[in-house]
């Protein structure tokens, strides 16, 4: 196995959508099955996960810890600290785990007065283009966890996209607001320009298809590129040119601040959630 030479036993508890990915990430990159559990309350994603990457699952939290040197909670933040309080009366041994967790708006604090403050924690903000392998994710980590760790838990991320550490967990806001909400916002872009072609005589198949490859097209050449994103931009846009009138309407109706704007909107409300946990 190339890609991975620290091989720890590393279990997921919660079967939802983001564990799946990762999960599917580690075995396409060669992370051994044997190596990797789920845990769920209900059986039909668990039977699934062992059907599709043949990797150990259980209903049981306790003989998941019991099993695992690192332990990853992906379950809902609504219910996270039961989750935990079970945990921490039942497999009192988590706190010698390195606990790492995919959950948005609870703080690394919390989960100290859930578990322990003698708990390793990583706390990490995955986005949903980690289900194709192309994610953003941002880590941060308490003291306690070691350089060993880091690497360990950053090859694990690697196998699904970037991996960005945040020395200031406050940082996770920030990125959670571009990565984390920027599919969504590329998303509702590319849908306007899909609703302008079909205006103007476009089937929606076509008109869709033509958005989505000059996305991707475009997205290419900027990972491809030394040039700035501004730059790029000028590239494409020939003084007097259709383009440039295109440009023109978008800077007109301040497309710039409306982004900024989007972003601190999007902050304000991940710092809003992390006081509702």
């Amino acid at each position: 196995m190339s890609k991975q030479a620290d091989v720890r036993t590393i279990g997921f508890i919660g079967a939802g959508n983001m564990p799946r990915s990762i999960i599917g990430g580690m075995i396409r990159g060669g992370y051994p099955a044997d190596k990797v559990w789920a845990s769920n309350r209900s059986r039909p994603k668990l039977d699934a996960l062992h059907s599709d990457f043949g990797i150990q699952v259980t209903q049981d939290n306790h003989e998941l810890v019991a099993a695992c040197d690192v332990i990853v909670l992906s379950v809902k933040p609504q219910i996270m600290q039961e989750v935990c309080a079970d945990l921490k009366a039942h497999s009192p041994d988590i706190t010698k785990k390195l606990v790492t967790t995919v959950a948005a708006g609870v703080p690394i604090a919390k989960y100290h007065a859930y578990l322990g403050n003698e708990t390793r924690v990583i706390r990490i903000m995955p986005n949903t283009p980690s289900l194709v392998g192309e994610g953003v994710s941002g880590l941060c980590a308490d003291t306690s966890v070691t350089e060993a760790d880091r690497s360990y838990i950053t090859q694990v991320f690697d196998y699904v996209g970037l991996t960005i550490w945040l020395e200031e967990e406050s940082s996770i806001d920030v990125l959670g607001a571009v990565a984390g909400s920027g599919p969504a916002y590329f998303f509702e872009f590319m849908d306007g320009l899909q609703k302008a072609a079909e205006a103007l005589g476009f089937d929606a198949t076509t008109a869709r298809a033509m958005v989505q490859q000059t996305a991707l097209g475009a997205a290419k050449m900027a990972t491809e590129s030394e040039l700035s994103l501004e730059e790029l931009r000028k590239q494409v846009t020939s003084k007097g040119g259709s383009t440039a009138k295109g440009i023109e309407a978008y800077q007109e109706h301040k497309l710039n601040e409306i982004s900024d704007q989007a972003v601190r909107a999007a902050v304000a409300r991940n710092q809003e959630m992390a006081k509702l946990f």
